[in-house]
């Protein structure tokens, strides 16, 4: 419809006494653009939470943490590159696929500040069906945060390998040994960012206080691992070296871990450098899948609840 003319205001009594009422005809225009929907509504949200884990588009305080703990994950990459350059040793000191593992405290670091800052502020300040006054559904906002959080992820951990990578090949070791590692690094990465989110994810949603968040999610992290670590300490010691494996499927960085070690090419962290057997590397595969599926599955759950 094309707008009618506002017409002029119409005193209620002929008296144009103050107190009078008006009424005002301000016309009515039909929108005509373009309705982007739910795919772009999803994208946005997507982009705005991958944008928000990094501190773009914030205040300079928020860049400042993601940003040094991506310099943190990168800085041993290039120390490790610079010396096999410089010594022209025949391998790098740390494959790809286990130099997640190696720096898992800054991983467990970053997803602890950034996990609750994605989703902690929309349960505390009640915005989350402002979401929904758009064409948007409780898939479409867990989907976008779970994978915005695991690209953010990915980046952190995906840059270092890249360095690696680059400097390996200028050290002239061989091509297709470093791309062949690269590649079993990158899906050793993409597992560990998938099984973070969803983990970092379901803690933070648990609680709106950002704080018990960031707290919750340390002890997720650190304590299962704490304790996997000294069990299989223990198992070793004992001479039960066959219960050693099994022990890491308790904790989320060890899952990794036995990943990565059975299938990628990498070397195990375990007492003795001792990796699961072949079939126990398929039951960790299978129980790292099992997590990330029933994370994700948790948080539709949970935001079903938050009045979705």
């Amino acid at each position: 419809m094309s707008p009618e003319p506002m017409t002029s205001a119409h005193p209620a009594s002929p008296s144009g006494a103050p107190g009078d009422a008006y009424i005002h005809n301000i016309g009515y225009r039909h929108y005509d653009g373009p309705r982007l929907g739910r795919a772009y509504a999803r994208r946005s949200l997507f982009s705005q939470s991958l944008r928000g884990s990094y501190g773009l588009g914030r205040s300079a305080k928020s860049k400042a943490l993601p940003l040094l703990l991506l310099v943190a994950m990168c800085l041993p990459a290039a120390i490790m590159v610079a010396v096999t350059v410089v010594t022209k040793a025949q391998a790098l000191p740390v494959g790809y696929s286990r130099y997640a593992v190696f720096l898992q405290a800054v991983i467990g670091l970053y997803l602890a500040a950034q996990a609750p800052q994605s989703v902690s502020r929309d349960l505390r300040f009640k915005s989350i069906p402002l979401y929904f006054s758009r064409p948007i559904e409780r898939v479409d906002y867990v989907a976008s945060k779970f994978a915005a959080m695991a690209a953010a992820l990915f980046i952190l951990t995906g840059i270092p390998l890249l360095i690696l990578y680059i400097g390996a090949l200028l050290a002239k070791l061989d091509f297709l040994d470093q791309t062949k590692g690269l590649a079993q690094g990158l899906v050793a990465v993409v597992l560990l960012s998938l099984l973070f989110a969803g983990i970092g994810l379901v803690v933070s949603a648990v609680t709106p206080r950002r704080g018990f968040g960031v707290a919750a999610v340390i002890a997720v992290l650190t304590i299962p691992y704490g304790a996997v670590s000294a069990v299989q300490n223990i198992a070793f010691i004992q001479g039960h070296e066959s219960a050693v494996g099994w022990l890491g499927l308790f904790s989320p960085i060890t899952l990794i871990d036995g990943v990565q070690s059975t299938f990628l090419g990498g070397s195990s962290s375990f007492p003795n450098g001792l990796a699961p057997t072949t079939g126990a590397g398929f039951v960790y595969l299978l129980v790292t899948l099992a997590v990330i599926v029933g994370c994700y599955a948790l948080l539709m759950r949970r935001y079903r609840k938050a009045g979705l």
